[in-house]
Order: C-alpha cells, then structure tokens, then sequence
C-alpha cells in the first residue's frame, strides 16, 4: 500500500513541473501546503487566480483546477497553456 508521504512527494513533483511551465504563458504560482501541496496560480495582467490540485487517477496523476479543467500531468506544458486560457479569459 501506497502511504500519504508517498502521494505527497509524487503530487510535489508534478506540481512543481507544471509550475516551471506557467512562466512561459505570462502566470505566476505558489506552491502551498507540505503534506497535501496545491499550486496557487495567477494571471498579473487579469487578476484571475485558481488552485491546482494534482491527484491520482486511474491511468497516471491529472491536473484539476475551476472551473472544471483538467489535463493529464504527464503533459504540464499542455496544462499550463490551458490554464493560461482559463485565466485570460481566452476560450
């Protein structure tokens, strides 16, 4: 059985990948939390904000954020272009 330091540490490690992407489309973020990391991400020029939330899934871990987004973490640029999109208001 998989324990909880274990899921932290593997919820870090996408969170911090995708965080390294954000930059690129013009947003900020801020890992919160130690044992249970979220990703506070921020859009300067709209203001916009959104936590992500990286969790298992069935094939893999995904990238869930509001409203409604979510995108495969084996893929953090293509989430982080998404949620550029969310947050510029960009459909």
């Amino acid at each position: 059985m998989t324990g909880t330091g274990d899921y932290s540490g593997q919820r870090l490690i996408h969170l911090a990948a995708l965080a390294a992407r954000l930059p690129e489309h013009g947003l900020t973020a801020r890992l919160l939390g130690t044992d249970d990391p979220v990703l506070s991400v921020r859009h300067p020029g709209t203001g916009r904000r959104t936590i992500v939330f990286a969790t298992p899934a069935r094939e893999g871990w995904m990238f869930l954020w509001a409203p409604g987004g979510q995108e495969s973490a084996d893929d953090p640029g293509r989430a982080a272009e998404m949620i550029s999109r969310t947050l510029s208001g960009h459909p």
